[in-house]
């Protein structure tokens, strides 16, 4: 492949990131409203097959959320977008996101974290000067769940397993502290702890157990 072949595809990527991000951020009001009155994120007037709502997450007490999209699902040209959310000046705003490749894993035993971005809040431009290191950050990851699990602990925040077994969680922490994430425990349908997975680890506990056996 020449340089100016791989050059016109990486433009047209960023091109088309560029406009499906648009999209996104102007459908995100309406993916907001549908959550917090207790209904499907997925706007009803848009096919699945076009762009689909694959998860929406709304934490009202900590005043953050998370919308994870995949474009054109079915194609091989398929993009997943999470855009990140934080409520501000009495609205909920767009606050960043990020673009890239399809990335799901097939076979997950109990959990499974992909993806997922950060963005600082809205709240920095309130801050005294120098106070970026201590500036409020948000965050999301995708979460992929085995079919035994029953609900999910993210931090405090208890989240029920959808039936597409993937979802997306936001949370806010420090600046300082933004690589690291709560500590995420997946329960089974009784009340079991099946399997954790903590703030810098790659592999949750499940895992880790039968890779030990396997030796």
């Amino acid at each position: 492949m020449s340089w100016r072949t791989g050059y016109r595809r990486r433009m047209r990527a960023w091109g088309e990131a560029l406009w499906v991000g648009r999209w996104v951020e102007s459908l995100l009001p309406g993916v907001v409203r549908r959550v917090l009155e207790g209904g499907e994120p997925q706007p009803g007037w848009i096919p699945r097959r076009v762009l689909a709502v694959i998860s929406a997450d709304i934490d009202n007490t900590a005043g953050v959320g998370a919308v994870w999209i995949v474009w054109h699902p079915k194609s091989s040209r398929a993009r997943e977008h999470t855009a990140l959310l934080e409520w501000y000046d009495e609205q909920w705003r767009y606050v960043g996101g990020g673009s890239g490749p399809v990335d799901d894993p097939a076979d997950v035993d109990v959990i499974e974290v992909r993806g997922g971005g950060g963005a600082l809040s809205l709240t920095r431009s309130l801050d005294p000067p120098h106070s970026f290191a201590t500036a409020p950050w948000i965050s999301c990851a995708a979460v992929h769940l085995g079919r035994d699990v029953g609900h999910i602990l993210i931090g405090n925040r208890r989240i029920a397993a959808p039936e597409e077994r993937k979802l997306v969680a936001a949370w806010t922490s420090q600046q300082v502290n933004r690589g690291a994430r709560p500590v995420i425990v997946a329960f089974g349908r009784d009340g079991t702890e099946l399997s954790r997975i903590g703030p810098h680890d790659s592999l949750d506990t499940h895992t880790w157990a039968r890779l030990r056996e396997e030796m």
